[in-house]
């Protein structure tokens, strides 16, 4: 059913670009090339997307016809719109001209001509942005600073830097260069901690074999500590047997071990300076929906008390909302990535921020306080599906706790 939505909804706006390529020009190899694109671009997405494959998320080929064809459906859904609106007011002038008046008042032609002109240059923005999100967009790293204010936070750690790194998705990468200088950029900020929280790989430990050297080689004073995602359990794929799969996610532990990296699984650790201590925790994956439940808050934070200023690794926001943000065990600040602010969407820092996630998920991307406790969604460090970024881009998020109240 989908396919034919899908096919009706693709003829509906190419006849609608047609007619405004249509108005522009009769050029006859101009119509030969549009044809041409259109069809190679929705064949390959065609091939791609019926070839059979083990069940792996979109990656690769199959990411890359997805992405072309994004583009130019965007293109086409923008130019519908504009054509789409003239057209429904051509015909409502026509009818009160028809019962009203007998003169016409507008020259249909020329104000078609500029209407599919003027379509055709705001159409161009998304292509030309998908294209550029798919050329550069999903290497354009950020690094994010935040400085949270607590007031139990222990004096030792006042000015304590915490750098955050989520969604890696090793099984997406093409390019060591940009790679390694994103992982340069981690290192550059000399935080006193690094935290990575989930999704190493798409699907396979396998994945991430030609990165370990290079992310093993991220350093903080106190070490690295990691959680798990949803993906890296391997539900995405099938395999043919579930030994694999176990032997799959304990190869996929193995290589955190690896890269120095420590691992947390619903169990924390104390962070200690000049007598004084933080609790890092973290929980498996727990996902509101159908995602994976892994996640034990009580059992990683068993043994805490209520006053031990905590730092908590949490997957996927919807646990913070389900029940983080209002545990008796007061986790102070929860630190989350899964959303990667779905890759796509408009930020304007401290005016606008928007994406489709949002619809999705409460906590999407930056920070969100409620009950004096916080929680920071990274937008992520790779990408998924879509292999690119839109004005959602890879992150590396950089948090300094500090000891006292707000500055007003």
């Amino acid at each position: 059913m989908r396919w034919i939505i899908f096919i009706i909804f693709y003829i509906f706006i190419e006849i609608y670009a047609y007619q405004a390529l249509k108005t522009l020009t009769r050029n006859y190899w101009v119509v030969i090339l549009y044809f041409i694109v259109t069809l190679a671009v929705l064949g390959n997405f065609l091939y791609q997307w019926l070839t059979p494959t083990d069940g792996s998320v979109l990656t690769g080929a199959r990411g890359y016809a997805f992405g072309f064809l994004l583009s130019i459906m965007l293109f086409k859904l923008f130019l519908t719109v504009i054509m789409l609106g003239e057209d429904i007011f051509r015909l409502s002038l026509g009818g009160l001209e028809k019962l009203f008046s007998s003169k016409e008042t507008f020259s249909i032609p020329s104000r078609r001509k500029f209407l599919s002109q003027l379509a055709m240059g705001i159409a161009a923005i998304p292509l030309a942005s998908v294209l550029y999100g798919m050329y550069q967009g999903r290497y354009n790293f950020r690094v994010l600073n935040y400085t949270l204010y607590f007031e139990d936070l222990p004096g030792s750690f006042d000015g304590y830097r915490i750098a955050q790194i989520s969604d890696i998705h090793s099984g997406s990468f093409d390019n060591e260069r940009k790679i390694g200088y994103g992982v340069d950029l981690l290192n550059e900020q000399e935080a006193d901690l690094v935290l990575f929280t989930g999704d190493m790989v798409n699907n396979e430990a396998s994945e991430m074999d030609p990165w370990k050297k290079m992310f093993g080689n991220i350093t903080a004073k106190d070490g690295v500590y990691s959680i798990l995602g949803n993906h890296d359990y391997g539900d995405y794929k099938n395999w043919p047997s579930k030994e694999a799969k176990k032997k799959n996610l304990e190869t996929l532990k193995e290589t955190h071990a690896k890269m120095g990296w420590n691992l947390l699984l619903n169990e924390h650790r104390f962070i200690e300076r000049s007598g004084e201590k933080i609790a890092l925790v973290g929980v498996e994956n727990w996902g509101a929906g159908g995602f994976k439940k892994e996640g034990d808050l009580d059992k990683a934070g068993a043994g805490l008390k209520e006053n031990d200023f905590k730092v908590l690794l949490s997957h996927d926001p919807s646990y913070w909302q389900e029940k983080i943000k209002t545990d008796p065990n007061n986790y102070h600040l929860t630190l989350s990535g899964h959303t990667h602010g779905m890759q796509f969407g408009i930020e304007i820092p401290g005016w606008f921020k928007w994406s489709p996630v949002q619809y999705r998920y409460q906590n999407w991307a930056g920070i969100y306080e409620e009950f004096g406790r916080y929680i920071n969604v990274n937008r992520g460090f790779g990408f998924l599906a879509f292999p690119g970024r839109v004005g959602i881009w890879p992150e590396i998020s950089v948090i300094e706790l500090k000891k006292g109240s707000k500055p007003a």
